[in-house]
């Protein structure tokens, strides 16, 4: 089973131009993801589709592979399906790998590439969850939030509450209070599909609410199909505006030991 890592970086973002190189403790962001992802032990190469050459000059700077595609994609995924119809035509799983998670480790890759070697046929693709801890990311609609069947196939995703502890709540509980009492999941942006299931991924419509959730896996269990989803217990924090970079550079400089600078 050959395996390709996509990392998709977009200079002009909405909310963050130039996100993926702005520079976190001295390095580009899109470099502590690609450094991370040639750490995994499955991927046999690792390329950033970019939409600008700015990102390209950057990631041939540190070393890396890079790919201009269209400017005319509006997704990650368009970028991704790009890359595997030009690239990936001998890879059986391409892996979206988003460049705006700088804390993600090597071993999250791994982790969502797991459930296709136990068993290549049950699954399309697979995402990664992690158990949500704080308060403050409840009510954040940057962090996204899943819940899953028996089997572990995604429900759904929302940038809202869910599930709601409706009994709890009714109870008299706080809100917050409410919900020490159940397990909520953030949804971890990491994708690993079947390179045919993508392909025909890029042949649907935008969906109804994956345009209300501005959330793109919607489009996916709109047309019926599942999402396999992993819990791990590697945290990644995602940057989606410019006051997360704060936290990223505490949580870096905490494992490096440099709290007092």
């Amino acid at each position: 089973m050959r395996i390709l890592g996509v990392i998709p970086a977009r200079y002009y973002s909405t909310r963050f131009l130039g996100k993926p190189i702005v520079s976190i403790l001295g390095k580009p962001m899109v470099q502590y993801v690609y450094e991370q992802a040639r750490r995994s032990k499955n991927l046999e190469e690792v390329i950033v589709a970019t939409d600008d050459t700015r990102i390209e000059e950057v990631v041939k700077k540190f070393g890396g592979k890079a790919v201009l595609t269209s400017p005319e994609h509006t997704t990650g995924t368009d970028r991704l399906t790009e890359i595997a119809f030009e690239m990936g035509k001998d890879y059986d799983i391409i892996v979206n790998i988003q460049g705006d998670e700088p804390l993600i480790e090597h071993r999250i890759i791994d982790q969502c590439i797991e459930p296709f070697r136990n068993d290549f046929k049950a699954q399309d693709v697979v995402t990664l969850v992690h158990t949500i801890k704080k308060e403050e990311d409840l009510k954040n609609p940057n962090v996204v939030k899943v819940v899953t069947d028996k089997e572990g196939f995604a429900l759904y995703f929302s940038r809202s509450m869910i599930p709601f502890p409706f009994q709890l709540y009714k109870d008299g509980l706080k809100f917050e209070e409410a919900y020490k009492f159940t397990v909520l999941y953030r949804h971890i942006g990491i994708y690993a599909y079947k390179r045919d299931f993508l392909m025909e991924l890029a042949s649907w419509k935008p969906t109804p609410l994956e345009m209300i959730e501005n959330l793109e896996q919607l489009r996916i269990l709109e047309n019926g199909k599942k999402i396999r989803v992993v819990e791990t217990e590697y945290e990644s924090v995602g940057v989606d505006i410019p006051e997360d970079l704060r936290k990223v550079e505490e949580i870096l400089k905490h494992r490096w030991g440099l709290e007092h600078i």
